[in-house]
């Protein structure tokens, strides 16, 4: 589930949120997405985006858009997470959760980690604002779905990999490793620490070392 640290900077709040007006500034990063078949909603998500942060007394600090074709395909979303890490927006503002996690792991992970650096994040169409109580309450849920999903998967690889060997077929590196590898250092480039890359890719400690270290998870 998303927790808090101690010390963390920004207080639980009301219903309402933390980031009010009449309250300090708030730099808000924006997030856009959308598809190469479907970049006329760009415009519409930007503009409701930047509403809506006026109409709290947020400042827009930057804006950050993703146009591809893969699900998988979010380059720029890391630009705003390493704004994040750099403490240089205090909340991240999207149209809509599906334009922000690739998949439900992700999502979970990538709240996780702001959660951890303090920083808030909103998403319109569902009204999720993470700073307020409801909004905390259904990301521990989408927590507990994603730990649900980890499961599940590590589970048929497990079954794949005992049933390639009772009919004795290969069943090495599989092509995920591969792609762990690769975001495996991709992370560790950018500074996050192992702890979290483990957190985020659903694999153990050991797993990221040996991955950074050239070796299989």
């Amino acid at each position: 589930m998303l927790k808090s640290t101690p010390n963390q900077r920004v207080p639980k709040g009301d219903r309402r949120g933390v980031f009010r007006q009449g309250g300090p500034r708030v730099r808000v990063g924006l997030y856009a997405r959308v598809s190469t078949h479907d970049q006329q909603t760009l415009p519409l998500q930007l503009s409701a985006m930047r509403e809506h942060a006026e109409h709290r007394g947020w400042t827009v600090v930057m804006t950050v858009e993703d146009v591809g074709s893969g699900v998988r395909e979010r380059p720029k979303r890391d630009d705003l997470m390493r704004a994040a890490r750099r403490r240089e927006l205090d909340l991240v503002l999207v149209w809509r959760l599906d334009r922000w996690g690739r998949s439900l792991v992700d999502l979970v992970t990538t709240l996780q980690e702001l959660t951890a650096l303090q920083v808030g994040f909103v998403s319109l169409s569902e009204a999720l604002d993470l700073t307020t109580p409801s909004g905390r309450a259904l990301a521990g849920m989408l927590a507990v779905f994603a730990e649900f999903e980890r499961d599940i998967l590590r589970d048929r690889v497990k079954a794949g990999i005992a049933q390639a060997r009772k009919e004795g077929r290969p069943h090495g590196r599989p092509p995920t490793v591969a792609r762990h590898a690769t975001e495996v250092r991709r992370l560790s480039h950018e500074g996050v620490s192992k702890r979290e890359i483990a957190r985020r890719m659903g694999i153990s400690r050991a797993s990221v070392r040996r991955l950074l270290a050239g070796g299989d998870p």
